[in-house]
């Protein structure tokens, strides 16, 4: 029962990742097509991450009510119905449809993460919570991994002849009848004891009131938002440095991304060996290091220094995730994973903001502000050590 439950959300995980990565191309391709600035590049993955922020809580009443394999199968649907969106988008060729679908297929991913990441955590022994959550996470990775290679030779490829976006139909349709499948097939799965049974009156604002959780909505906030700010606008860095087309810059992604998978495998092996807070704190401290030696540096170095952040952000999620949730008490990891996927709104609002600043001082210095978050993401590291010390 553990290893076929276990097994599902890897898959689950898969998905979600190749899937969310998917927008960094949609980024540069949908910036050709409109002519769009940085900034109103960025509104694509500012409708993506948005969902997380209006729909979490919601969606966590939800799986309070009809369980996480329900609630799993929905999304799937939910997030199939996106993909199918973007036909209509591109038949009236209207940006704001775009976003529009971007929107729902993103509702969808938020209904699986408010799922899968609680379940994952619960459905072992909470000792090697954060090592199991981060081997799911590095099926996560591996989907992100994939997806630039997929969206480079079946988007951007055609990047030069298409007029009204419609490079995006016959991709996003095969990704659409994947997730209808996958909803068929795990409705039909047995999950039924990965289900907990502890009522929770708590409120919500009460559960918020606990510092780690608090503390850790902060990071996953801060940790988002960095990681696909970086991720968003990478082709375009890669492109303005080392003057390439999109096509020979867009497997960086899948370097960047498949450093995280690299990193989350590893790091399966090194949560156990050592305390989860320094692990965390040491990557966070790297992150904001390689950024900054970027930032100062051009060619090779600036892009290689980039690159690797997505090796160091590895761990990040799942640790800060679980972290997070340990002190709560029993029957509060859905309201607690509710906010803590509400706080991955922070993909909305940095890469937005890092846009805006890159359309006035450039791109090659916009990036300060990811340092700042892995600034805050190191402290709180240092900050759970120090609590355990006491």
């Amino acid at each position: 029962m553990y290893k076929k439950a276990l097994t599902s959300l890897t898959i689950l995980f898969f998905m979600m990742g190749f899937i969310t990565c998917l927008n960094d191309i949609l980024v540069p391709y949908l910036k050709a097509i409109f002519a769009l600035t940085y900034s109103q590049a960025a509104l694509i993955q500012f409708c993506f991450f948005a969902a997380y922020g209006l729909t979490s809580i919601p969606f966590s009443k939800l799986i309070e009510n009809i369980g996480y394999q329900k609630g799993m199968v929905v999304g799937f649907a939910l997030a199939a119905l996106g993909c199918l969106l973007f036909y209509p988008a591109v038949l009236l060729h209207t940006y704001a449809l775009f976003l529009g679908a971007l929107f729902v297929l993103a509702s969808g991913i938020v209904l699986l993460q408010v799922a899968a990441n609680p379940c994952v955590s619960i459905i072992g022994p909470q000792e090697t919570a954060s090592s199991r959550l981060t081997m799911a996470q590095a099926f996560n990775s591996l989907g992100t991994f994939v997806a630039p290679f997929f969206g480079a030779y079946f988007i951007l490829s055609g990047l030069t002849n298409s007029v009204y976006a419609e490079g995006v139909v016959y991709p996003y349709f095969l990704i659409a009848a994947v997730l209808i499948v996958i909803a068929l097939v795990l409705s039909r799965i047995n999950l039924t004891g990965m289900e907990t049974r502890q009522a929770d009156d708590t409120g919500w604002l009460e559960v918020l009131q606990e510092k780690n959780l608090l503390l850790g909505v902060i990071g996953i906030f801060a940790y988002v938002g960095a990681e696909v700010a970086i991720g968003s606008f990478l082709v375009s860095y890669v492109m303005e440095i080392l003057h390439v087309p999109e096509t020979e810059a867009a497997p960086l992604i899948a370097l960047y991304w498949g450093g995280a998978m690299v990193g989350r495998f590893i790091g399966i092996f090194t949560l156990k060996a050592f305390a989860p807070a320094k692990v965390l704190m040491i990557h966070a401290l790297l992150s904001a290091l390689l950024i900054l030696v970027s930032m100062q540096t051009t060619g090779a170095v600036a892009i290689g220094s980039m690159v690797l952040v997505g090796l160091c952000n590895s761990i990040m999620f799942p640790t800060i995730f679980t972290l997070s949730i340990k002190d709560l008490k029993a029957g509060q990891e859905k309201k607690g994973s509710g906010l803590l996927a509400t706080a991955i709104l922070g993909g909305a609002v940095v890469p937005l903001l890092t846009g805006m600043l890159a359309d006035r001082i450039g791109l090659h210095h916009a990036f300060v502000l990811p340092v700042i978050c892995y600034a805050y993401i190191a402290w709180l590291g240092i900050n759970h050590l120090k609590a355990q010390s006491l």
